[in-house]
Parts: structure tokens; C-alpha cells; sequence
């Protein structure tokens, strides 16, 4: 089990839809973020890619010298730069950070912010793009040289002279969620991502992917991004989801639906199907709350509760095949930790580390200067 964190190039705060509270993506700020990540023994963190967001790969080369463990997930967006381009910038990043990159295979799912970066092809055949993409680019960052004419994407000579460390190329990860996304996955994809549905919806989508990289000769590592709030106890978690959007009012709820409508993406569709701009029965599965959808597109779903009944909801989702999980919380610095502390000790984590002498248990208590350390209480559910 794989547990990744996230980087909010967007910035940061304790509310959704309001300014109270809100935090500036600072250097400063995203390296503190990092750098927990990194010690608290994370696997990696995704940065996330969009006009909303300061560029992925700038921020995540900022971060490789103050970081030494945890990988960065950082997306290539087919349609918008060329393969060979998008190879070059892998196996440099790949190469510098001590071959610590994974790739997010991003698509898009928004016409207008497409649009406004030069894209105008239709759902499917961005798709199409994609798919050509991941032809080229895979044996060019594979250092084979690629001559290469399909319906979008045509190269001749393309191959790579500084090779990256990662053999035959950093792990593609990718979560469409329409037929035309499902193949591409098939074909070229390691780790498919599902946002945070229900685990009876999540198994239907892995059961699907088995059967479609079957068919392609292939095998398949699943994965699942969504956030989390937890607490000592279920009263005091519910408790924070409900003050996360303390300040989400009608119209912010009706002004991003509107924004949502607009977009052709399956899994964006999907997500609103989960709440339908409605806050009531937000608790869609025991645990899995929707309340952050209401005015975030993307991941909108949260795993709420006590430390025991967090770990046993993503158990429940690793029997289903789920190997990889990316979270967040708000803010993220804190909550960071907060899960590190409360769940980690839960859960059968890949490259958890354990510091030896400790200076600090997390930014909510503190290490008393006693002969004696003292103990801490296992987490109850």
C-alpha cells in the first residue's frame, strides 16, 4: 500500500468557497509542505495541473533539493505540448531528482480553459491526441528513436540523448472515466486513478479495467484519490466536515454546478452525481462524505471519522484492488501530519519512515523534556 499526499498550487486554507482563513501558494508554505511529506514518510504527492494552479513542473523542481524520499506526480497534458518535448521534461526531472518523478496522464475535461490554451478538439478525439501521445513518448523516454505519423501527431527522428533513471520510464498514472479514456488506459497506462465513489462503484470500474488490459495483453495497478478529515473521534471529525464549509453559501453551490455543467469529463460528471448540488445526505457510504464537491470540481469526496474507522474504510478499498491512495486535508500542512499520526500506525504502508529519536509527535503536542518519554495510546475506532 502506496499513501501519497497532495501539493495545493492552488492555495490553501481551513474553509471551502471563502477567504477566511485562506493561505497563499507561497514558496515558503509549499516547501513546508513538502518537506513533511518527505519526513513523516509519505510515498509521494501529487501536484496538480491547470490554469487555476501555479505550472506543476516548476513548482515540483523547486521542491526536489529541499526534499530527499518522496516522489512528485506531475502531469503531461497530450495536446499541449509535444511528446518528445513532454520526454525531454521527464527524463531531466527524472534524472535530477534521483528518479523520483511519477507522470499524471491529464487529458482535460474542461472546453473553455482548453479553449483558452489553444485546444479545440472535441471529447474523443482528445482522446485520440492522448493516445498517439503515449505511442511516441513512451519509446522515446524507452530511448528508442521514433519515426511516427498518425491522425494528430506526427514525428520524425525523435529520441532522447540524457536518458532518465527510471527504466523503461517513470509510472504512468491516468483516471478517465469514459469508454474513450478507459481504452487509453488499457493500452498504456500503470496506475489507473478513480476519484472517491462508493467502494461497490470503485470495484465495478476495476472489475472493467481488469477485463480492457486483459484484452491488451496487460495488467493494471489501481489506484484512488480523495480526502480525508479525521479525528480522535467520529463526533469531533463530522464535527470538522461540517466547519469546512461553514462558509459555502446557495450561490457558491449554483455557481459551480454551473461551472461543472460546461465540462465534457465522465468523472467530473460522476462526482456531481454524487451530491447533486444538495446538502443533504452528503454521507454517500458509510464514512464517504461528498461535501466537498458542492464548489470543487475533481476529487469531492472525503473519508471522514475516528482513526479506526478511516483505516478500515481504506482497507475496504485496498480488498478491492485499490493499491495507491492520494489524499489531502485542509489546510494540508496540518492535516498532514494529523493523518500521519492518527492512521499510519493503521495501515500496512510502503517506505514508512521511523525516525529513530524523534524530536516532535506533531504540531499538536509536543515532547515533554522528561527522563522518560512518554507513551502514547494506541488509536480506538
Amino acid at each position: 500500500m502506496k499513501l501519497l499526499w497532495f501539493i495545493p498550487t492552488h492555495g490553501d486554507g481551513r474553509y471551502l468557497a471563502s477567504a477566511h482563513g485562506a493561505r497563499p501558494t507561497t514558496l515558503h508554505y509549499l516547501k513546508q509542505i513538502a518537506q513533511a511529506v518527505d519526513e513523516l514518510g509519505y510515498y509521494g504527492a501529487l501536484l496538480p495541473t491547470g490554469r487555476s494552479c501555479d505550472d506543476a513542473w516548476v513548482v515540483a523542481s523547486t521542491l526536489i533539493p529541499v526534499t530527499t524520499r518522496m516522489k512528485f506526480l506531475v502531469a503531461i497534458r497530450p495536446g499541449l505540448t509535444s511528446p518528445t518535448l513532454a520526454a525531454r521534461m521527464a527524463a531531466s526531472f527524472d534524472r535530477l531528482s534521483g528518479g523520483r518523478l511519477l507522470i499524471n496522464v491529464v487529458t482535460g475535461g474542461d472546453p473553455v480553459e482548453l479553449h483558452g490554451d489553444g485546444l479545440f478538439q472535441a471529447h474523443d478525439t482528445r482522446y485520440e491526441v492522448t493516445d498517439e501521445f503515449l505511442d511516441v513518448w513512451r519509446r522515446v523516454v524507452a530511448q528508442e528513436e521514433v519515426d511516427y505519423e498518425g491522425w494528430h501527431i506526427k514525428v520524425k527522428g525523435a529520441k532522447l540523448l540524457f536518458p532518465g533513471l527510471q527504466h523503461p520510464y517513470p509510472p504512468l498514472y491516468f483516471g478517465g472515466s469514459s469508454a474513450a479514456g478507459h481504452d487509453v488506459a488499457a493500452k498504456h497506462i500503470d496506475v489507473y486513478l478513480s476519484w472517491g465513489e462508493p467502494p461497490e462503484q470503485v470495484k465495478e470500474k476495476i472489475d472493467h479495467m481488469r477485463k480492457l488490459a486483459a484484452i491488451q495483453g496487460r495488467k493494471l495497478r489501481f489506484g484512488i484519490r480523495m480526502h480525508v478529515i479525521v479525528r480522535e473521534t467520529e463526533e469531533e471529525a463530522w464535527a470538522e466536515a461540517n466547519n469546512l464549509i461553514k462558509y459555502v453559501t446557495d450561490d457558491a453551490i449554483a455557481a459551480a454546478l454551473k461551472v461543472f455543467e460546461r465540462f465534457d469529463s465522465a468523472g467530473q460528471a460522476r462526482m456531481t452525481q454524487l451530491h447533486k448540488g444538495s446538502r443533504k445526505n452528503l454521507e454517500i457510504s458509510p464514512n464517504l462524505w461528498a461535501g466537498v464537491g458542492l464548489v470543487r470540481g475533481g476529487a469531492g469526496t472525503a473519508l471522514v471519522g475516528s482513526p479506526g474507522n478511516v483505516a478500515k474504510r481504506i482497507l475496504e478499498y485496498r480488498d478491492i484492488g485499490i493499491e495507491e491512495f492520494i489524499f489531502s486535508g485542509y489546510p494540508h500542512l496540518e492535516e498532514a501530519y494529523r493523518f500521519a499520526e492518527l492512521v499510519f500506525p493503521l495501515l500496512p504502508i510502503e517506505q514508512q519512515v521511523h525516525p529513530e529519536s524523534p524530536q516532535y509527535l506533531s504540531p499538536f503536542g509536543e515532547i515533554m523534556a522528561n527522563q522518560e518519554r512518554p507513551k502514547v495510546a494506541a488509536a480506538t475506532s
